[in-house]
This record gives structure tokens, sequence and C-alpha cells, in this order.
């Protein structure tokens, strides 16, 4: 079991008051193995639930949904769907590409200097277009 270091807990703290999030024990303790060593991440809800468990640290893992849906709904994380039925949570929220690696189910960020999207459909009516997620898909060779 491995303690969280005290710059890891600041920042965390830092991240969720940026936020207006209250910072209980489990939202502070899930911030700081989110943006505790500066890094951006993606994580899946079992692997910051695993990364939790082994920092020593007492959270459900409906708590750690939970927590991801209010960092979410809080612009702290972007949700990046894979397949529809699987949710990586990126800790850079701006608007840029992944590559999904589909030999270990891996999520990391894409390049996005020659990336160009044109030409996309209209919306229906009564619709607007919010976003569009790229993600390519890899298959080490």
């Amino acid at each position: 079991m491995q303690k969280m270091a005290p710059e890891a807990i600041d920042r965390g703290t830092e991240w969720l008051a940026g936020a207006g999030l209250r910072p209980t024990r489990q939202r502070l303790a899930l911030a700081a193995l989110l943006v505790g060593d500066g890094q951006h991440r993606h994580v899946t809800a079992e692997s910051l639930f695993d990364a939790s468990c082994a920092a020593g640290e007492r959270v459900s893992l409906a708590t750690v949904y939970n927590t991801l849906k209010a960092f979410c709904d809080a612009g702290l994380l972007q949700e990046v769907m894979v397949d529809g039925s699987k949710s990586y949570f990126d800790t850079n929220t701006s608007n840029h590409p992944h590559f999904f690696w589909e030999d270990d189910s891996e999520l990391t960020d894409a390049p996005a200097d020659n990336l160009k999207i044109a030409g996309l459909p209209d919306a229906p009516n009564g619709a607007e277009i919010v976003k569009v997620d790229v993600v390519i898909r890899l298959r080490r060779a």
C-alpha cells in the first residue's frame, strides 16, 4: 500500500476548488490519483478503483463511478466512449483525438496537427452538433 504525497493531495484540492466542488474525502482521494502528479491520464472506473485500493483508500466502485460523473459534469474530465460499452475518462479536456490500442485496451492522446474533419452532415432539425469525438483504433503489427 502506498500513501499519497502531500503535493498530490494539494493538486487534487486545487483541481476540485477550481471547479467549485466540495472536497469530500473520496473526491479528494480520487482527484489526487487523477491529477496529483500533474500529468494527464486516461482511466476507466475500474482502473481508478484499483489505483485507489493500491493507495489504501476505502472507496467503493459505485462511488468511483458517481465521482467520475460529477467530475465530468463539473468540466474536470471528458468521457470518451469506446465501443459504446466502455468509458474512459480523460483529464485533458481540450478537444483532441485519441488512439485506442485494441491489443491492451489502452487509450492515449493522438497528435492533432494533421487531423482535418470536413464535410460533417447537417444536424437534424432541432439539434446542434456539440462535439466530434475521434478515436483511431490501432493494433500492434
